[in-house]
């Protein structure tokens, strides 16, 4: 299983255990009072507000919060002047990493990041170096566990809506499309009781590499220890697990 899609499952499964220790919510509010800053309180006009609203209550985060978040960041003056742009850099065995950071300190994030990186067999790279190997695209998994849909419906369903490509996993369907798609297909499948486990617009690798050994156990740490850094707000990368 490649990456995006394995690391995503990894996450799903930290999901409540991040959110008790606040770091979720962290990361989320952050994204919710940057997105309102730059494109207004109106989730309606303003997609990527759309985005980080539905992230949050997905992660039960409380309404009283997420409405906090958006009038600071659409009207409450002073506070953290957030800076956002991607690093780039190799994992264990050549594996592709891009980083998108969100911080008010961009010099102290620099030292760690790099740190992080060297610690877990990485090493952070220049401006372009990885981000050619990525393609943004819409992405949907779904587990099969999860619904009755047939999957020759589903394929029917998913490319009626639009979509770009349709894959069977062992215990899930991936679904991708065109980010100018994606909300057109969320709301379809939505409409038609289709549970989603994932659905986001984020950065679908071109190829894979395939870990084994030390290798893959560095590179879960490398995953795992970017997660966890406050200013990192998503990381994508295109290695491959056995499961």
């Amino acid at each position: 299983m490649s990456g995006h899609s394995k690391w995503a499952t990894i996450k799903r499964k930290k999901a409540k255990v991040d959110a008790q220790r606040g770091k979720l919510f962290t990361r989320l509010a952050r994204e919710i009072i940057v997105a309102a800053r730059n494109g207004g309180a109106d989730p309606d006009g303003n997609m990527r507000l759309k985005t980080a609203i539905q992230k949050a209550k997905e992660a039960n985060i409380p309404n009283d919060n997420i409405t906090r978040a958006i009038q600071k960041g659409a009207g409450e003056p002073g506070g953290a002047a957030y800076e956002e742009f991607n690093y780039e850099g190799y994992g264990p065995g050549g594996v592709a990493v891009m980083l998108e950071i969100m911080t008010d300190n961009r010099n102290r994030t620099a030292g760690e990041i790099r740190y992080i990186f060297s610690k877990n067999g990485g090493s952070l790279g220049e401006s372009g170096c990885v981000s050619w190997m990525f393609d943004q695209k819409g992405l949907f998994v779904i587990e099969k566990a999860d619904n009755t849909i047939s999957e020759d419906d589903l394929m029917l369903l998913a490319l009626e809506a639009g979509a770009e490509d349709f894959k069977v996993e062992d215990d899930s369907y991936e679904i991708t499309s065109e980010p100018g798609d994606f909300s057109g297909i969320k709301e379809i499948l939505e409409s038609k009781g289709v549970n989603m486990a994932m659905a986001e617009v984020t950065m679908v690798p071109q190829n894979t590499i395939k870990l084994e050994g030390k290798d893959a156990e560095l590179m879960v740490r490398l995953m795992e220890t970017l997660e966890e850094h406050d200013d990192v707000q998503n990381v994508y990368a295109n290695f491959e697990l056995d499961d």
